[in-house]
């Protein structure tokens, strides 16, 4: 299938590592240039480099995604440097696991400034150009924790369904410029700052919750996506897909 996204131009928030690098890489092999984000400079700097491997541009960007005004100047520099930004993926998250009557609230402020109000900084910091533009994709990296909840993990839950719900609102804001908003709900990921605790005992037991006995790969949440951002979604918006091998289903 031709995505049509051959020289378009993507922001990948958490693009360092994970999932958001995975997103990077297939990205670039569709031809996107890429503005690859990340907290962590050294990591950002290394997918950049990667990914021009694959014949397109790419520039690193050390960014706090909880920080509006870090946001504000991070699309300007895409603009700077590409003159557009057609693709906003937003998948920078941090998870601080724990029961919640034994969390702080500076645990709880944590999940909700990076994983809630990051989402919310980087959509209201593009969200200009694309409407300028008359077009757009925008996919949100939520989680299944927000639909089904999950214990030891109840203020990064409560974060991810906020996702979900500012996805669905924004979308219907947005649709009359053509911007397709969406959010993806990935299982659980191996090799992702998520799973870094998962063992091979632990994994044996949790893959007996899944429908198809295996955990996810930062792979099978890149490819929905890379695919929620190209033109074979122009039909979709306000949706939150999850990627789940059958864990969850609702």
């Amino acid at each position: 299938m031709d995505l049509g996204i051959k020289d378009h131009v993507a922001i990948v928030t958490g693009g360092g590592a994970g999932i958001g690098a995975q997103t990077c890489r297939t990205l670039a092999k569709e031809g996107v240039h890429l503005s690859v984000v990340d907290i962590n400079s050294e990591d950002a700097e290394k997918i950049a480099e990667e990914v021009r491997s694959y014949g397109v541009k790419a520039i690193a960007q050390t960014v706090d995604v909880s920080q509006l005004e870090q946001t504000e100047e991070m699309v300007q520099k895409t603009l700077s440097e590409f003159g557009k930004i057609d693709i906003m993926n937003n998948v920078a998250g941090v998870a601080l696991p724990g029961f919640f009557q034994n969390s702080k609230k500076e645990q709880w402020e944590m999940e909700i400034n990076v994983c809630l109000y990051g989402v919310m900084n980087c959509c209201k910091s593009v969200i200009n150009p694309m409407m300028a533009q008359n077009s757009g994709k925008i996919v949100n990296v939520a989680s299944d924790a927000g639909k089904a909840g999950e214990k030891i993990m109840v203020s990064y839950s409560a974060a991810k369904a906020g996702i979900m719900g500012f996805t669905r609102s924004l979308a219907k804001e947005m649709g009359r410029y053509w911007i397709n908003i969406n959010a993806v709900c990935p299982g659980t990921t191996k090799n992702t700052g998520m799973t870094v605790l998962l063992d091979d005992e632990l994994e044996k037991k949790w893959v007996k919750t899944y429908a198809l006995r295996r955990l996810g790969n930062v792979q099978d949440a890149a490819n929905m996506i890379v695919f929620l951002s190209s033109t074979a979604a122009d039909w979709i918006t306000g949706q939150s897909i999850s990627v789940n091998g059958g864990y969850f289903m609702g």
